[in-house]
């Protein structure tokens, strides 16, 4: 222990002098020093279990971030620094979901198309509670994603929790590579309106989303809607680039800001793809990090109209320092900020028991609650709102279920997978009878409940048939998918939805950006009144 003791008396002298540039300790710094150092000799020789020096140092560090509260403060160790390091490339192995801290649950926050986890019904909001048969309450999100990844090909089990359902969720995934493009594709609608979902800020997403830009501009688009819904973000570079696809060069896109450093400003270098093509950007509260850069830097330059609701308000760095041994830690050091100076982050409530909780925006936002928060200008003068995240210029909140659709989701809910599985096969055999503007029969509902019934499925008639819209969808939308792909599939379900309807709603009222603009102040007027 002599050696141990050295060394911890070494990094008390040292650690002052760093942090703060004293030349001597206070008492207060010394008697923590000896607090910690006292600690660790006890747990070395008192505790239950033997533990090495390397583990005490280990724990010790760990215990240390754990105490910042911050659940994107992450010590990694080599091997999840090898897993961060190979999921920001946009390619992995696994079952296709991303995930985060929520409430003290790791929380699927997306679900990928065309994985494993879509196939078996995975949605988002679902929390993880058992992979295999271990218990992981607790555990990192770096934790759950490094077991959950491995050899494709190979199973992993996993249960998880569903708010709103009683019985726990079981699926058995079998892991697979997983690509997840940028854009999955871009599609003209009414014949005028360029319409293109931004999936994630991946190492391709500029050059994708470029693409599928000058390729709507070569069909005649009228007028552009960037759907950023769900979008979580991504790679820094990526969300600048995009940026720059729209404003001119020489516009400020963002600047960060952290402890002890200057401000650091980024600018668009290059000319845009399109300087003034009507531009409409969707957003909800899944819409966060690099996609709140985006939407913040747009609509401050007068180049986007924001629609849906305000976003989730992730607006935190993370730097990544890489450490002896193979490890890393990625600590939040700075902050972002858009141009005219409002700042991304949204606050978050830390709990009397300790835990940090995410506070998720306010679905319900109206006009009167927008017009409490701060108040900033836009090139042109125009009203932005402050106070975190990016809050839309057109508040339109999306479709909710009903309540006999609910009740049918839920009952559904334990048994997801095999009720997934069925209507996948069935959606497969009515492939080959439909056409892409099929019409839906009703009689394929009543051959799926049939088919549901025979595989065990447990659900009531009565409950079955007053959700029949739900249903009706789902399967319209699965059977459009295997037979036709993603695009037409989306094509078909833009009635159902809100906020896109809202949009080319827009852009067929305005012929220019400031049009929209102008549409948007009388829409919020007349909610005034």
């Amino acid at each position: 222990m002599r050696r141990f003791r050295r060394h911890l008396i070494a990094a008390a002298l040292v650690l002052p002098l760093i942090a703060g540039a004293f030349v001597q300790q206070n008492t207060s710094s010394l008697e923590s020093a000896r607090l910690l150092e006292q600690v660790m000799q006890l747990v070395a020789n008192r505790f239950v279990d033997t533990l090495n020096d390397a583990q005490l140092y280990e724990k010790a560090a760990r215990g240390l971030v754990h105490e910042l509260k911050d659940p994107y403060t992450t010590l990694l160790s080599p091997r999840e620094l090898s897993n961060f390091n190979a999921t920001t490339g946009g390619r992995y192995g696994g079952i296709g979901m991303e995930i985060a801290e929520l409430q003290g649950f790791v929380t699927v926050q997306r679900v990928f198309p065309h994985t494993p986890a879509e196939q078996a019904g995975v949605q988002e909001g679902d929390r993880i509670v058992i992979i295999d048969t271990v218990q992981v309450r607790g555990w990192t999100t770096a934790q759950v994603s490094e077991t959950l990844k491995g050899t494709p090909g190979t199973q992993v089990s996993v249960q998880f929790q569903r708010p709103g359902v009683a019985e726990p969720i079981s699926v058995r995934f079998t892991r697979a590579i997983v690509h997840i493009p940028a854009v999955p594709y871009a599609i003209m609608l009414e014949n005028r309106y360029g319409y293109i979902p931004l999936l994630q800020f991946n190492e391709t997403a500029t050059r994708e989303l470029s693409e599928a830009v000058r390729g709507l501009m070569s069909q005649g688009a009228r007028g552009i809607i960037l759907d950023l819904r769900g979008n979580p973000g991504g790679i820094l570079d990526e969300a600048l680039t995009v940026s720059n696809l729209f404003v001119r060069e020489g516009q400020e896109i963002a600047s960060m800001r952290g402890r002890g450093t200057e401000p650091q400003t980024f600018i668009a270098r290059e000319q845009p793809v399109t300087a003034d093509l009507p531009l409409v950007i969707l957003q909800n509260g899944g819409s966060a990090s690099a996609s709140e850069i985006v939407a913040g830097a747009l609509q401050d330059h007068d180049r986007a109209l924001i629609v849906g609701t305000t976003s989730f308000g992730k607006g935190l760095v993370q730097t990544v320092y890489p450490l002896n041994g193979g490890y890393a830690l990625k600590m939040t050091t700075a902050k972002w900020f858009t141009p005219s100076g409002r700042s991304i982050q949204k606050e978050r409530k830390l709990m009397p028991n300790g835990e940090f909780v995410e506070v998720m925006p306010d679905s319900l936002e109206t006009e009167e609650t927008r017009r409490n928060k701060p108040q900033f200008r836009s090139d042109a003068g125009r009203i932005v709102y402050g106070g975190g995240a990016i809050t839309p210029d057109v508040i339109v909140r999306p479709d909710t279920l009903t309540a006999a659709e609910q009740r049918l989701v839920n009952a559904l809910a334990p048994q997801g997978q095999i009720f997934r599985t069925t209507l996948y096969d069935y959606a497969r055999e009515l492939k080959s009878q439909v056409t892409p503007d099929f019409v839906f029969q009703p009689a394929w509902r009543q051959e799926l409940f049939r088919r549901l019934a025979a595989a065990g499925v447990k659900v009531e008639a009565e409950i079955y048939n007053e959700g029949a819209a739900e249903i009706d969808r789902i399967l319209r939308d699965r059977i459009t998918v295997i037979a036709f792909g993603d695009s037409t599939a989306r094509r078909r379900s833009v009635p159902e939805d809100r906020q896109l309807m809202r949009a080319i709603e827009l852009l067929g009222r305005g012929r220019t950006q400031q049009d929209l603009f102008a549409i948007a102040r009388t829409l919020a007027a007349a909610q005034k009144e």
